[in-house]
């Protein structure tokens, strides 16, 4: 780790955070739900919330693609995904759905700024994101795609947005 200039989950906690939180809504998979967290660690988020049937660490099966991002990574269930959600609105926060959706844009267009904080809320695997959810939102934003699915795994779509929200957010 110290050849890769990584720090250690103490200096982690205390770092500045990427001013993102993932909102995993409904989200049936451990495995999902591990990689999000990793992604969450590898990019600093503030924080992960939890909701509806969600599982939570600690769990075998969130840890095997999770690599021990459960400890670094701040994360909070709560039950009530809409209260949760208007909470952080309430907050000042910025809620977006990645959801393909009439007047969602495109994820390069949008524009994250370092001093605003956001919400993305990633729903079930098989449904989306409920549309309560959707209606309190500032907005929507999809992931281009060019091939023959119309969706991604939300793994792979929490890395993608993790990284977009990172370069823009992120000195250099």
């Amino acid at each position: 780790m110290e050849e890769l200039g990584r720090m250690n989950p103490v200096e982690f906690k205390s770092s500045e955070k990427t001013p993102l939180v993932f909102f995993l809504d409904n989200v049936r998979s451990m495995n999902n739900v591990g990689s999000v967290f990793r992604s969450a660690d590898a990019f600093r988020l503030e924080e992960i919330r939890l909701t509806g049937i969600t599982p939570q660490p600690p769990h075998r099966e969130i840890q095997k693609t999770a690599l021990g991002a459960t400890e670094t990574v701040q994360w909070v269930y709560s039950e009530d995904a809409l209260v949760a959600l208007q909470g952080f609105k309430a907050q000042g926060y910025t809620i977006i759905c990645a959801e393909q959706v009439a007047n969602s844009k495109l994820l390069s267009e949008a524009v994250f700024i370092r001093e605003k904080k956001y919400v993305v809320v990633l729903g079930n695997e098989v449904d989306g994101v409920r549309q309560e959810l959707i209606d309190i939102a500032d907005y929507c934003v999809e992931i281009p795609q060019a091939g023959t699915k119309h969706s991604l795994n939300i793994a792979v779509a929490a890395g993608i947005v993790a990284w977009e929200v990172y370069r823009q957010t992120t000195k250099t």
